[in-house]
């Protein structure tokens, strides 16, 4: 069998710079160029301010790491979550049996009888948990006052 070597530290980005990766780089160079054209637009006093601006904005996008991770997936990730509902409520009527989906849409079916109700004498919980106990095993015989209550 031939053998083959796996690549390794595939999430590391590269280096071109010294310790300033490909993306860093791009995010820093797209940043001087939005302040000098803001250098072209804006008086001093309005362009100082502006330039302070997105160059802080430029080296959190391009420098910062929350959990390891670049900060613009923090972004999205919080405007992601930002997005998503708060509560989530399970519709039961979905899975109802008296429901049925016919690719078209969601209608009811036609009302089936109730089955009858299972009234117990006593407590069922010994042969409960000795069924789960045993992973199904023990199966308890139907007493025939049981089974009439059934029919």
């Amino acid at each position: 069998m031939q053998q083959f070597t796996v690549p390794q530290f595939i999430d590391v980005e590269d280096k071109i710079i010294g310790p300033i990766t490909t993306r860093q780089f791009i995010i820093m160079l797209a940043t001087c160029l939005v302040i000098a054209i803001c250098y072209k637009i804006f008086d001093l006093e309005l362009f100082v301010v502006i330039g302070v601006i997105l160059l802080t904005l430029g080296g959190i996008f391009a420098f910062l790491r929350i959990n390891g991770r670049p900060f613009h997936y923090f972004i999205l990730n919080f405007i992601e979550t930002l997005k998503r509902p708060s509560l989530r409520v399970w519709t039961n009527w979905a899975s109802d049996p008296l429901w049925v989906n016919d690719g078209i849409e969601l209608r009811p079916k036609e009302q089936v009888a109730a089955a009858p109700r299972r009234n117990y004498a006593r407590s069922r919980l010994a042969q409960l948990s000795l069924i789960v106990d045993t992973h199904g095993a023990y199966r308890e015989e139907e007493t025939s006052e049981e089974v009439e209550a059934i029919k």
